[in-house]
């Protein structure tokens, strides 16, 4: 045992290839990077960056950060107005590359199997990014010789550009699926829009579930869609009593036998204000083919509250606990940023969830 331990320290003394498995090593090279200007390492968990380590940039744009990390986990590299995400564990020694003028921010990054994996999904989103930002300064530019004509040059484009869009987060999703033992398939699936792809976020935690158990970034995430399962299309709607405009308790139950829209909404939220009147042609179309509406709102402010139900000539039956995003039914149906909306049958099950303008009048045209 003796002679392997000192062979092994001979080993690593003549060739100097034992890496320090107790830090991570990140070294990068910016193009067009400021010499001397600074450069900053942060710490990435739970949405919230804390400052880790800070140097300059050398003469060539170079720079150099060591540190250490529990496990694997999320980093970010800062300079200017630029950020680049690193995926970085103990024993890493992660390279990073980047072009500071780069509006994409684009960036290559290699060195450990999480940080090729992120090489990998930022290849992916490269192809797909450049080709829409491609559409985009065709768009601006075609918008520039015609300014008059700009809504009929957005028509025009704007199918292309979906296509793209829709096609990266095809890949994006894909490349999730396929990388659930990865920070980087957490990463990709985060890339998402969680109104659109909530089933997606909710099959992916229960794929890499036991995977990351002591990351807190992770632990929270797995938390929050295994909350979301109450809430799908096909559960039954939990069930709530919550003071209604006069005061009185307003329950959910009272509604079964109808198609019912809960509807939370807010009079200081703007996307909410604008969908009111399309929420009054549904109501105002269905009403009397027992289907009917009830607002929930965030509101703090009983006065603003009923101000914009009158503005909005919302005449629905409306009830609210006044405390923002804390109120019991608020946090029961896991109502993160409104308007959130979910349609009931008359048994009281989820439906739909979060139709907006034509879809609404689409959907209760053929269910009604």
């Amino acid at each position: 045992m003796r002679k392997s331990g000192y062979l092994l320290l001979m080993v690593c003394a003549i060739f100097t290839a034992c890496k320090d498995e107790s830090k991570f090593v990140i070294s990068g090279e910016f193009k067009n990077a400021e010499p001397k200007s600074k450069v900053y390492l942060y710490g990435v968990q739970m949405n919230n960056t804390a400052p880790l380590d800070s140097t300059v940039f050398s003469e060539k744009g170079a720079f150099k950060f060591s540190h250490s990390t529990p496990d694997v986990d999320f980093f970010k590299i800062t300079a200017g107005n630029n950020e680049y995400m690193i995926i970085a564990k103990n024993g890493d020694e992660i390279k990073i590359s980047a072009d500071m003028t780069d509006k994409n921010l684009g960036y290559s990054i290699s060195g450990a199997r999480d940080a090729d994996k992120l090489q990998e999904l930022n290849a992916v989103r490269n192809s797909f990014v450049g080709r829409m930002a491609a559409i985009q300064s065709q768009f601006d530019e075609a918008v520039s010789k015609q300014p008059d004509q700009r809504e009929a040059i957005m028509m025009q484009m704007a199918p292309k550009y979906n296509e793209e869009l829709a096609g990266l987060n095809a890949a994006v999703l894909k490349f999730a699926n396929e990388n659930t033992a990865s920070l980087a398939g957490f990463y990709a699936i985060n890339m998402l829009n969680p109104a659109e792809y909530e089933k997606d976020m909710i099959d992916f935690a229960d794929k890499m579930k036991g995977n990351f158990n002591n990351n807190p970034t992770v632990e929270e995430f797995s938390k929050r869609m295994n909350g979301l399962k109450t809430v799908q299309v096909g559960q039954q709607a939990p069930d709530f009593t919550v003071p209604g405009l006069d005061g009185k308790p307003v329950k959910l139950a009272d509604f079964k036998g109808k198609y019912v829209l809960i509807d939370f909404w807010a009079s200081w939220c703007a996307p909410c204000r604008q969908e009111n009147p399309n929420v009054v042609k549904a109501y105002n179309a269905y009403k009397d083919k027992n289907f009917t509406i009830l607002g929930i709102s965030l509101d703090k402010d009983a006065v603003a509250w009923k101000k914009a139900i009158a503005d909005d000539r919302l005449t629905w039956n409306h009830a609210g606990e006044l405390k923002d995003f804390e109120g019991e039914v608020v946090r029961k149906y896991h109502i993160e940023a409104i308007p959130s909306s979910f349609l009931l049958d008359p048994n009281g099950r989820i439906v739909a969830k979060n139709l907006r303008g034509a879809e609404l009048d689409e959907f209760l045209g053929k269910t009604l």
